[in-house]
């Protein structure tokens, strides 16, 4: 998918391409080519020669329109053609050979590469003109960027005056959301520049632009020949080994902070009258040196340090965030299932602390630390570097400085590998900058330390922080914090606008993360199919745009959903690709994700010792093959399989941890979950009541498809307690669900149960009104592919599968169906769509 992004989507350059990829280039470590003539010289040559055969005046017009087209689109060719008094007439002779046609917008090429060839084929100095001729007739207040642009692109050499130009422009394409344009002028701007700083700074800019427009293969390459270790470390992150990402966004943190005071800032610029403070009297913002001193002797926190504040209300005072923080009803642990009123706890004034957004004024040219900040897929402080997203002029709030959002990317880091070690590091540096990290982040490193209250206030402050229309970087750190309490809708919820809002700003990298939080709300909610789909997009999507650990952590996502839908092959398959490149990298969350993965197809068919097993390594995992907030959220999967296998030692102990957790941020979802625990862990008849007051908690949550699995394990206790008549009522109602959500290995326990029950059960399938409906969503999402016409193999790259695979899908369709062959599919799909 990198590869078809890479040649603009054309089949013949991608053949081409892949034969000239190197071997770390095939494996993704390094990053494919950007410039045309080295993605498809043959293809191109080709196109070149087409256009060569035409006439001089055809081929100075196809130059011009290709110079108006890309990469900064400015729509001024019919007007460059009226000031020229150029006669179009002579584009008829490109119509009769096919190369493009005239229309009364422009020129519209047969492709991207012919437009390429087009503007390739001019000499120099025409392509200069064609750019001055474009440059002299963009005099609109909004075209400024395309003219700033067009102006670059006609300069003979360096020019400081120009770059410094073309470095605006980029910003205000970038607070306008055009990713691309702002990325090609950034890079433009860095060309014209004659100083090495400021290319650096300029490269590290386009590199950011390009990171949010979705080309991580561009964005790398700019990255590495901009020299910023921050953004290097970003980019890791997302693509490359975390450990490391983690070391360099440390480092970058503490010399960004170190170098600060040493040059005697104490103050960060805050928002006031929609201004901010320390902006020249042009709206300019002043340009802050990046400090280069180690960290030396630097240990103590310093009061009033950069980031040490607390966050203001709009009313002006200190913790209005806190107070506004929503309320969760408590619910009973003492077996009546009746949740109490609301909980009214004061939040300590150390959860108050989360840094805001830094401010731009508007077309202000912008610094690499504040465009590295950008290029953070979950920017929790970054709103402000997001079009649109401005904060609040009566809050007073002080602006987050760039060490700041660098330590929450580096805690991140530590995060996704589920490095304990490194997470306390992060910590430990904070308090040394006086550094307080953002909510989510914040709350995850005190649960992992176990203070569960710190973490329940910080995360709850955090998951409160969701409107629609916001920072999608925000609402994902607000749908993790919902997912870390147990509040699956209001994580779903999240993620979603989390999601609609990157792709309202032009962030297609921030996409992806939205997708793979959203997966876990989908798993939890019952609603399998519909996240099964929307993550296999989400995948296709983190491949195109280079997001490899992105598509690590989506791999397992799915293995998730395969194994509650009962599909062995695919479960397997993706666990063993996500775990492979996990370890690879150090990813935790993944690896142990696609185990958890394994571990629920194992239990849900009835395999408990090697559940057990799995679960029970998970648990001695350590950082970059594990994940203890994984291996915390499987804990009553672990106790179901450890009980069915008679050894409820250890899962006493798991269990105790586990309840310790829900008790302090009184999930009822979780509460539910330990009161099952407790029940699968009480003898005999004592077993009842626990049951009964988890089936009385789940009905205040959300987890639709684990309370199905307590009705399951309910009804065959009350089966064995010989309690008939109640037992048959709890069975029939997991089947329903489980029926309802497509997990047939499910399904197939309670009808065991029922038919040890002597009571009557439904077919396993029945016959749903439409033939989709027969199918799994990977059933259905494999059979729509064929029937547009894909083969087998462009499938299986699709969908990041093996051939065998997608050959075993359709077999399974064809039988589900009834049909033979691709003809009767596209007809039956057809008809089903209506």
């Amino acid at each position: 998918m990198r590869v078809l992004r890479a040649v603009y989507g054309d089949p013949r350059a991608a053949a081409e391409l892949v034969p000239l990829l190197t071997e770390r280039q095939s494996a993704g470590l390094d990053p494919l080519p950007t410039e045309p003539a080295e993605l498809a010289p043959a293809l191109l040559r080709a196109h070149r020669a087409e256009i060569q055969a035409l006439p001089d005046d055809t081929r100075l017009l196809l130059l011009l329109a290709a110079a108006d087209q890309y990469p900064v689109p400015t729509h001024a060719f019919p007007r460059a053609v009226t000031a020229a008094r150029l006669d179009i007439r002579p584009l008829e002779a490109a119509e009769a050979a096919g190369i493009a046609q005239a229309t009364a917008g422009g020129v519209v090429f047969r492709d991207a590469w012919t437009r390429i060839a087009a503007y390739e084929t001019g000499s120099p100095a025409d392509r200069r003109d064609a750019h001055r001729l474009l440059a002299r007739v963009l005099r609109g207040d909004g075209e400024t960027p395309g003219r700033s642009w067009h102006r670059g692109a006609g300069a003979l050499g360096p020019s400081g005056r120009l770059a410094a130009e073309l470095g605006a422009a980029a910003g205000r394409a970038h607070d306008a959301g055009r990713f691309t344009s702002a990325r090609a002028l950034a890079e433009r701007a860095a060309a014209l520049s004659p100083h090495p700083r400021e290319q650096s700074r300029l490269l590290a800019c386009a590199a950011a632009y390009a990171w949010h427009s979705g080309d991580g293969d561009r964005a790398r390459r700019l990255a590495a020949a901009g020299h910023e270790e921050a953004l290097t470390g970003i980019l890791a992150l997302r693509a490359g080994n975390a450990s490391e990402a983690f070391d360099a966004l440390l480092g970058a943190a503490v010399r960004r902070a170190v170098g600060e005071r040493e040059s005697g800032e104490d103050e960060r610029p805050a928002a006031s009258s929609g201004r901010a403070e320390g902006a020249d009297r042009d709206g300019e913002l002043r340009h802050t040196p990046t400090g280069s001193a180690t960290y030396g002797g630097q240990e103590q926190a310093v009061p009033g340090a950069p980031g040490a504040y607390a966050p203001q209300g709009a009313d002006g005072r200190a913790g209005a965030a806190a107070d506004r923080r929503p309320t969760r009803e408590r619910p009973d642990t003492s077996g009546t299932g009746q949740p109490p009123g609301p909980r009214a706890s004061a939040r300590p004034a150390s959860a108050a602390h989360a840094p805001d957004a830094t401010v731009h004024a508007p077309g202000a040219a912008r610094s690499a630390d504040s465009e590295v900040s950008d290029a953070g897929i979950a920017a929790p402080h970054a709103s402000a570097h997001f079009p649109g997203a401005r904060p609040d002029p009566t809050s007073g709030a002080r602006a987050a400085d760039p060490a700041a959002h660098l330590l929450a990317r580096a805690t991140e880091a530590a995060i996704y590998t589920g490095d304990l070690r490194r997470c306390r590091e992060a910590a430990r540096v904070a308090d040394r900058l006086g550094i307080v990290p953002p909510g989510t982040l914040g709350g995850l490193a005190a649960a992992f330390d176990g203070r569960y209250e710190d973490a329940r206030d910080l995360l709850m402050a955090a998951a409160g922080r969701c409107g629609p229309g916001g920072d999608p970087t925000l609402l994902i750190h607000s749908g993790i914090a919902a997912l870390l309490l147990g509040d699956h809708t209001l994580a779903a919820t999240a993620t979603l606008r989390a999601a609609a809002s990157a792709r309202a700003r032009g962030a297609a990298a921030i996409v992806v993360q939205a997708m793979e939080f959203r997966a876990y709300a989908d798993f939890w909610t019952g609603r399998p199919r519909a996240g099964e789909a929307a993550a296999a997009d989400a995948l296709g999507e983190a491949y195109a745009t280079g997001q490899d650990n992105g598509a690590c952590h989506l791999q397992a996502a799915l293995a998730m959903f395969a194994a509650v839908t009962g599909d062995a092959d695919v479960c397997r398959e993706r666990a063993a690709a996500a775990r492979s490149y996990a370890l690879a990298r150090g990813l935790g969350l993944p690896a142990a994700l696609a185990q958890w993965a394994l571990a629920y197809l194992d239990l849900s068919s009835g395999r408990f010792a090697a559940a057990a097993a799995r679960l029970r390594a998970l648990a001695g995992f350590g950082p970059g093959h594990g994940h203890r907030a994984i291996r915390h959220l499987a804990t009553p999967h672990y106790v179901e399989a450890a009980v069915r296998t008679g050894d409820p030692r250890v899962a006493r102990a798991a269990h105790a941890d586990y309840h310790r957790w829900a008790s302090a941020v009184l999930s009822a979802d979780d509460l539910a979950l330990s009161a099952r625990c407790r029940a699968l862990l009480a003898p005999g008849g004592e077993a009842v009541e626990h049951y009964r007051n988890a089936l009385d908690l789940h009905s205040h949550g959300t987890r639709d498809f684990e309370r199905a699995r307590t009705e399951l394990l309910f009804g065959s206790t009350l089966r064995r307690l010989r309690r008939r008549t109640e037992a048959r009522d709890r069975l029939h109602s997991a089947l329903e669900a489980f029926d309802s959500f497509g997990a047939p290995h499910c399904a197939a326990q309670a009808r065991t149960e029922l038919r040890a029950l002597g009571a009557p059960t439904a077919p396993a399938l029945t016959t749903p009104d439409s033939p989709t409906d027969r199918l799994t969503a990977q059933q259905l999402l494999v059979a729509r592919m064929a029937a547009e016409g894909a083969t087998n193999r462009e499938i299986a790259d699709r969908l990041a599968l093996s051939p065998r695979t997608i050959d075993h899908h359709l077999r399974g369709v064809f039988t589900r169906l009834g049909i033979r062959s691709r003809i009767e599919l596209v007809r039956l799909l057809g008809e089903a769509d209506g």
